[in-house]
Protein backbone atom coordinates (compact mmCIF):
# COMPACT_ATOMS: atom_id res chain seq x y z
CA UNK A 1 0.00 0.00 0.00
CA UNK A 2 1.55 3.48 -1.53
CA UNK A 3 2.36 5.96 1.31
CA UNK A 4 2.01 9.45 0.78
CA UNK A 5 5.45 10.15 0.65
CA UNK A 6 6.12 7.33 -1.99
CA UNK A 7 3.39 8.81 -4.01
CA UNK A 8 5.49 12.35 -4.40
CA UNK A 9 8.42 10.54 -5.36
CA UNK A 10 6.64 8.53 -7.79
CA UNK A 11 5.10 12.18 -9.17
CA UNK A 12 7.97 13.52 -9.24
CA UNK A 13 9.86 11.03 -11.30
CA UNK A 14 6.63 10.42 -13.77
CA UNK A 15 7.22 13.80 -14.18
CA UNK A 16 10.75 13.68 -14.98
CA UNK A 17 10.42 11.11 -17.00
CA UNK A 18 7.69 12.41 -19.33
CA UNK A 19 10.42 14.81 -20.78
CA UNK A 20 11.87 12.22 -22.19
CA UNK A 21 8.46 9.92 -22.99
CA UNK A 22 5.57 12.01 -23.01
CA UNK A 23 2.81 9.26 -22.70
CA UNK A 24 4.20 7.55 -19.81
CA UNK A 25 1.08 6.79 -16.96
CA UNK A 26 2.07 6.02 -13.29
CA UNK A 27 1.04 3.23 -11.80
CA UNK A 28 -2.31 3.21 -9.56
CA UNK A 29 -1.55 -0.03 -7.74
CA UNK A 30 1.74 -1.31 -6.82
CA UNK A 31 2.89 -5.30 -6.79
CA UNK A 32 6.10 -7.31 -7.16
CA UNK A 33 5.56 -10.57 -9.44
CA UNK A 34 6.48 -14.31 -8.10
CA UNK A 35 4.94 -15.56 -11.26
CA UNK A 36 4.15 -14.86 -14.68
CA UNK A 37 0.78 -14.06 -15.40
CA UNK A 38 -1.54 -17.84 -15.78
CA UNK A 39 -4.81 -18.87 -16.90
CA UNK A 40 -6.45 -20.62 -13.89
CA UNK A 41 -9.30 -22.99 -15.25
CA UNK A 42 -11.92 -22.24 -12.78
CA UNK A 43 -12.07 -25.77 -10.94
CA UNK A 44 -8.26 -25.16 -10.46
CA UNK A 45 -8.28 -22.03 -8.70
CA UNK A 46 -9.69 -23.82 -5.25
CA UNK A 47 -6.65 -26.61 -5.12
CA UNK A 48 -4.07 -24.16 -6.65
CA UNK A 49 -4.69 -22.07 -4.14
CA UNK A 50 -4.49 -24.86 -1.59
CA UNK A 51 -1.31 -25.80 -3.01
CA UNK A 52 0.19 -22.53 -2.67
CA UNK A 53 -1.20 -22.00 0.83
CA UNK A 54 0.68 -25.02 2.63
CA UNK A 55 3.89 -24.39 0.11
CA UNK A 56 3.93 -20.70 1.54
CA UNK A 57 3.14 -21.59 5.40
CA UNK A 58 7.04 -22.00 6.23
CA UNK A 59 8.20 -18.54 5.29
CA UNK A 60 8.76 -15.75 7.54
CA UNK A 61 8.06 -12.18 7.71
CA UNK A 62 11.39 -10.17 5.82
CA UNK A 63 12.53 -7.18 4.30
CA UNK A 64 13.37 -5.95 1.01
CA UNK A 65 14.89 -2.77 -0.70
CA UNK A 66 13.71 -1.60 -3.65
CA UNK A 67 15.57 1.48 -5.02
CA UNK A 68 17.28 0.88 -8.29
CA UNK A 69 15.80 2.27 -11.10
CA UNK A 70 15.74 0.02 -13.96
CA UNK A 71 13.24 0.02 -18.00
CA UNK A 72 11.80 -2.47 -18.61
CA UNK A 73 9.75 -3.90 -21.48
CA UNK A 74 6.92 -6.95 -21.59
CA UNK A 75 8.24 -10.03 -23.79
CA UNK A 76 5.90 -9.20 -27.25
CA UNK A 77 7.83 -5.23 -26.86
CA UNK A 78 4.60 -3.58 -27.07
CA UNK A 79 4.71 -1.69 -23.53
CA UNK A 80 7.93 -0.06 -21.33
CA UNK A 81 8.16 -0.16 -17.80
CA UNK A 82 9.53 2.21 -15.37
CA UNK A 83 10.10 -0.02 -12.74
CA UNK A 84 12.50 0.38 -9.04
CA UNK A 85 14.58 -3.28 -8.59
CA UNK A 86 14.73 -4.93 -5.64
CA UNK A 87 18.72 -4.54 -4.41
CA UNK A 88 18.37 -6.22 -1.21
CA UNK A 89 15.83 -9.69 -0.46
CA UNK A 90 16.82 -11.39 -3.36
CA UNK A 91 17.64 -14.34 -1.95
CA UNK A 92 14.50 -14.60 -0.08
CA UNK A 93 12.37 -13.67 -3.04
CA UNK A 94 13.87 -16.66 -5.08
CA UNK A 95 12.86 -19.01 -2.19
CA UNK A 96 9.36 -17.99 -2.30
CA UNK A 97 9.49 -18.28 -6.11
CA UNK A 98 10.48 -21.69 -6.02
CA UNK A 99 7.54 -22.62 -4.04
CA UNK A 100 5.58 -20.93 -6.57
CA UNK A 101 7.07 -22.56 -9.78
CA UNK A 102 6.21 -25.81 -7.84
CA UNK A 103 2.35 -25.03 -7.73
CA UNK A 104 2.68 -24.13 -11.01
CA UNK A 105 4.51 -27.35 -12.16
CA UNK A 106 1.72 -29.35 -10.48
CA UNK A 107 -0.61 -27.62 -13.26
CA UNK A 108 1.64 -28.12 -15.68
CA UNK A 109 1.80 -23.73 -15.68
CA UNK A 110 4.37 -21.91 -17.08
CA UNK A 111 7.09 -21.13 -14.10
CA UNK A 112 8.79 -18.15 -13.32
CA UNK A 113 11.75 -16.53 -15.41
CA UNK A 114 15.03 -17.84 -15.18
CA UNK A 115 16.91 -15.04 -13.61
CA UNK A 116 14.15 -13.00 -12.52
CA UNK A 117 14.48 -9.03 -11.67
CA UNK A 118 12.26 -8.45 -8.94
CA UNK A 119 10.76 -5.03 -9.27
CA UNK A 120 8.00 -2.71 -8.82
CA UNK A 121 6.80 -1.18 -11.91
CA UNK A 122 6.47 3.50 -11.47
CA UNK A 123 4.87 3.81 -15.16
CA UNK A 124 4.17 2.70 -18.47
CA UNK A 125 3.44 3.15 -21.90
CA UNK A 126 2.69 1.85 -24.64
CA UNK A 127 5.43 0.39 -27.34
CA UNK A 128 9.07 -0.45 -27.24
CA UNK A 129 10.65 3.34 -26.02
CA UNK A 130 13.40 1.90 -23.96
CA UNK A 131 15.78 3.94 -25.71
CA UNK A 132 14.27 7.39 -24.82
CA UNK A 133 14.52 6.14 -21.09
CA UNK A 134 17.66 4.60 -21.09
CA UNK A 135 21.03 6.10 -20.11
CA UNK A 136 20.65 9.96 -19.28
CA UNK A 137 17.16 9.86 -18.56
CA UNK A 138 17.14 6.78 -15.93
CA UNK A 139 20.49 8.64 -14.22
CA UNK A 140 18.42 11.57 -13.49
CA UNK A 141 15.34 8.95 -12.19
CA UNK A 142 18.20 7.79 -9.72
CA UNK A 143 19.35 10.81 -9.04
CA UNK A 144 15.88 11.68 -7.70
CA UNK A 145 15.23 8.64 -6.18
CA UNK A 146 19.35 8.68 -4.17
CA UNK A 147 18.32 12.27 -3.21
CA UNK A 148 14.81 12.32 -1.81
CA UNK A 149 14.07 12.71 1.19
CA UNK A 150 13.64 9.16 3.62
CA UNK A 151 14.03 7.32 0.42
CA UNK A 152 15.69 4.22 2.19
CA UNK A 153 12.74 4.58 4.37
CA UNK A 154 10.25 4.54 1.88
CA UNK A 155 11.52 2.16 -0.41
CA UNK A 156 12.83 -0.79 2.18
CA UNK A 157 9.10 -3.13 1.78
CA UNK A 158 7.98 -5.39 4.62
CA UNK A 159 6.77 -8.54 3.34
CA UNK A 160 3.94 -9.69 5.82
CA UNK A 161 2.03 -11.72 2.75
CA UNK A 162 1.70 -12.80 -0.36
CA UNK A 163 -1.13 -12.35 -2.67
CA UNK A 164 -2.74 -13.90 -5.23
CA UNK A 165 -5.22 -12.74 -7.64
CA UNK A 166 -7.74 -14.89 -9.56
CA UNK A 167 -10.05 -12.96 -11.70
CA UNK A 168 -11.31 -10.17 -9.53
CA UNK A 169 -10.91 -12.71 -6.11
CA UNK A 170 -7.50 -11.84 -4.16
CA UNK A 171 -6.43 -14.85 -1.69
CA UNK A 172 -3.75 -13.73 1.01
CA UNK A 173 -1.41 -16.15 2.69
CA UNK A 174 0.13 -14.16 5.78
CA UNK A 175 3.88 -14.90 6.31
CA UNK A 176 4.52 -16.36 10.12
Amino acid sequence: IAQEEFLELLELLVSHARTFVPSLAAMEEFHLSLSQCVVLRYHWIEPFVRSLRERLAAFHRFFCVADQVKVYTNQNKTRTFIGLEVSAGHFQLLELVSEVDSVLEEFDLPTFYKDPSFHISLAWCVGDLAGRLEGQCLQELQDIVDGFEESAFLLRIQWEQIRCKSGNKYFSFPLR
